[in-house]
């Protein structure tokens, strides 16, 4: 584990216990209320959330569709007992700890692969679109849900959390996508500066 990446396991695992009561996890609970309009998965879809916090996403889409099957991933222990903890549905979702870098999946088990608010957190973002494109099934989807600066050509990094942040243009998002052999389908702006990217895995 790379030092960056224990930095930001420290802070979020000192994080959980209160995440669902501060702002951020209402403004990304809204978030993530806009991303249900744009998700299309066929029945019974297997869907995977990484860095799925405490499991609000997937309980989510767990309520929208009934025959869904989700895994959440979490580099934080304390996330993950705090989505185990509150999962209404256990026979359908299952929260595993474990790094976007090397997801401890066999390929293409996954219908959809969501990321949101976390993408900017990875020190490494052309592993993890590796990894999803990996793990995906052919004609699979990622939905990848980050902020973004609307001027910039490649990404921002800010360093106002610990390990830092960077943040991904639209141009950015589709070469880290081509280069792991997804394609960019479309963009759509959800919540402020928050933009929802979908990229799809091709069919053999």
């Amino acid at each position: 584990m790379t030092n960056k990446i224990f930095v930001k396991q420290i802070f979020f695992d000192r994080w959980a216990p209160s995440y669902d009561w501060l702002f951020p996890s209402v403004v990304y609970q809204a978030i993530h209320q806009r991303l249900l309009e744009y998700i299309d998965l066929p029945a019974s879809a297997n869907v995977l959330d990484l860095g799925c916090g405490t499991g609000k996403l997937l309980h989510r889409l767990a309520v929208n569709f009934p025959t869904l099957q989700g895994n959440g991933l979490d580099l934080s222990p304390e996330m993950i007992s705090q989505a185990n903890s509150r999962n209404c549905y256990p026979q359908r979702l299952t929260f595993l700890l474990g790094n976007a870098e090397e997801m401890p999946f066999e390929n293409n088990v996954f219908d959809a692969v969501f990321n949101t608010i976390s993408f900017l957190h990875y020190p490494d973002p052309q592993q993890v679109f590796n990894e999803v494109n990996r793990v995906l099934r052919p004609g699979g989807y990622f939905y990848l849900v980050d902020s973004y600066f609307k001027w910039q050509d490649e990404f921002q990094s800010l360093s106002i959390l610990p390990g830092g942040l960077k943040l991904y243009s639209p141009t950015a998002r589709e070469k880290l996508g081509k280069e792991a052999g997804l394609n960019l389908q479309v963009n759509y702006y959800l919540l402020g500066a928050v933009l929802l990217t979908i990229f799809t895995k091709e069919l053999v």
